[in-house]
């Protein structure tokens, strides 16, 4: 007769690990080398930028300050004591365009915030509402939309007056219509989810149900689209500083050094070139930055 074992131990296999949608996204993240670099370009523009200027200028001494001018140093080339060379004034390139990086990369900062603040409210409100207000919110985008951006900051600027807090909040406001679209569309798709019609069953207010369950659930596309943003809220600074409605001398910004550089490139390239190269790496570095955020951030694409 064979015999029973009995009260043998079970074997528990053990659970595997759940991973958040976030962890998820920063593993595919990390694994786009190109988005990677651009973030870690990025990272090294802004510490350069904003620690570059001093430590030069407490190397080299004063005449290593962005604002300090020796007409007898004008236009001197590219060498071992200036390593961009000079400007028209015999001031420093490098410390002007490391400033010109604290200008440009803090409009786009800044800017992008004011558009985000204004864009995600105001589309969150219309989609979550419906009916005559989203038509209304909409049909009053729709108007923006149709004014030229451009006229509209340089009007701004001219009827307040030109400073750089200004210059944040002009751009600002001409750049949230297409994340209001965006979280627009986000929040009607997502209202119509069991998770809302649970929480308006338990009697949350409709503030607390946009800002701690609807908005949390829509940040991939919102995260994506200001990365997109910061690049074109850049570009419209520098063109503004073309018109000559940028940051005012003895300032700099990317834009403004461009603009100077392009006056007296044929003779001088390396007013041109040097902020540029160092423009475009900007550039490049955020839309790495914001493509590998969107794959990263995209649920079917980690479905696939």
């Amino acid at each position: 007769m064979p015999s029973v074992v009995k009260n043998s131990p079970a074997v528990i296999v053990p659970a595997e690990p759940g991973s958040s949608l976030w962890s998820d996204a920063w593993h595919r993240l990390s694994k786009n080398r190109l988005a990677v670099l651009g973030g870690g370009m990025l990272l090294i523009l802004g510490l350069v930028s904003l620690l570059g200027p001093p430590v030069i200028s407490a190397l080299g001494g004063a005449s290593y300050a962005y604002n300090f001018t020796n007409l007898d140093n004008a236009f001197a080339p590219p060498s071992h004591l200036h390593l961009f060379g000079t400007d028209q004034l015999g001031r420093d390139l490098l410390v002007r365009v490391l400033m010109g990086g604290r200008i440009s990369l803090g409009v786009g900062l800044c800017a992008t915030f004011v558009a985000l603040t204004i864009g995600v409210v105001y589309g969150a409100i219309a989609g979550y509402v419906g009916g005559k207000t989203d038509a209304v919110m909409m049909r009053l985008v729709d108007i923006i939309y149709a004014l030229p951006f451009t006229i509209f900051v340089i009007l701004l600027m001219v009827f307040f007056g030109r400073n750089i807090i200004l210059l944040f909040v002009a751009i600002g406001a001409v750049e949230w219509l297409t994340m209001a679209r965006i979280v627009r569309g986000q929040i009607m798709s997502l209202k119509k989810m069991e998770f809302i019609e649970a929480a308006r069953s338990l009697g949350l207010s409709n503030r607390r149900i946009i800002f701690r369950h609807l908005l949390p659930n829509a940040l991939g596309p919102i995260i994506v689209y200001t990365t997109l943003t910061i690049p074109a809220v850049m570009l419209l600074e520098a063109f503004l500083s073309f018109l000559g409605l940028g940051v005012q001398p003895p300032m700099s910004s990317w834009g403004t050094l461009i603009k100077d550089g392009a006056e007296k490139m044929e003779e001088f390239w390396w007013l041109l070139v040097f902020p540029g190269a160092i423009f475009s790496l900007a550039l490049f570095s955020l839309n790495f930055l914001g493509d590998g955020l969107r794959d990263a951030l995209d649920v079917r694409a980690a479905k696939d």
